[in-house]
């Protein structure tokens, strides 16, 4: 069984994945554990699914069951918490990973890479462009956000490695050669419930500002790697 390693994203990076690659938009909510399983309910396009988790020593198994959508859309109504995020698969060089981007009930951008056992995980190395892992804290968890709110993240630097790096992995040249990022782990995060409306107007004007940026260095950076 694989295991899944968890990382930050830039806000900025996440975007110019989204502007290439197509996503589908999912929406999940959470009812509260039970000793030994959870209980959730999804919402993809026109399908719902009703999905126990159990939870065992090596992680939760879940089982998942088709119902109809509008059985879903009511058994969303009647859930503790939801989560609402853009989902983005890719293959990097051979390897799946997933791009996360949360809606509700925060922004968050998480990058999740699922890795095999035999692979032995103490040698996976993460690409230059992933953030901070936060594989180890709780908070990034789906169940955790729907049910205790979005963690406050720290900020994701973008450096022109990070951005070469996300270019070549968009274009297939990804290789040996590429820059990488050690891991660094996340301290436990706390609830950004209490984050003012001015603080909120300040992250957008920055987030303007660095989308801005990364299209600049996108357009300028393009044809010399040709």
């Amino acid at each position: 069984m694989s295991t899944a390693r968890i990382f930050l994203l830039a806000p900025s990076l996440a975007r110019l994945i989204e502007k290439e690659r197509e996503g589908h938009r999912i929406r999940q909510g959470y009812f509260p554990d039970r000793p030994g399983r959870g209980t959730h309910v999804q919402v993809e396009g026109e399908t719902g699914q009703l999905i126990l988790a159990a939870h065992q020593p090596t992680g939760p198994v879940e089982q998942a069951t088709d119902i109809p959508r509008s059985h879903a859309e009511a058994l969303l109504e009647l859930t503790a918490g939801r989560v609402e995020y853009l989902r983005v698969s890719l293959t990097i060089d051979s390897q799946p990973v997933t791009m996360r981007r949360f809606l509700t009930p925060g922004p968050l951008d998480l990058i999740t890479v699922p890795v095999e056992p035999s692979q032995q995980t103490r040698t996976f190395q993460p690409m230059a462009w992933f953030g901070p892992e936060v594989t180890e804290d709780p908070a990034y968890q789906a169940r955790s956000m729907a049910l205790a709110g979005r963690p406050s993240a720290p900020e994701v630097e973008v450096t022109d490695a990070a951005l070469h790096s996300l270019l070549d992995s968009l274009e297939g040249r990804v290789g040996t050669h590429q820059p990488q990022a050690a891991p660094q782990p996340v301290a436990a995060s706390k609830s950004a419930e209490a984050e003012t409306e001015a603080d909120d107007e300040q992250d957008l004007t920055d987030l303007e500002i660095e989308d801005s940026v990364i299209r600049e260095l996108a357009r300028s950076l393009s044809p010399r790697r040709r």
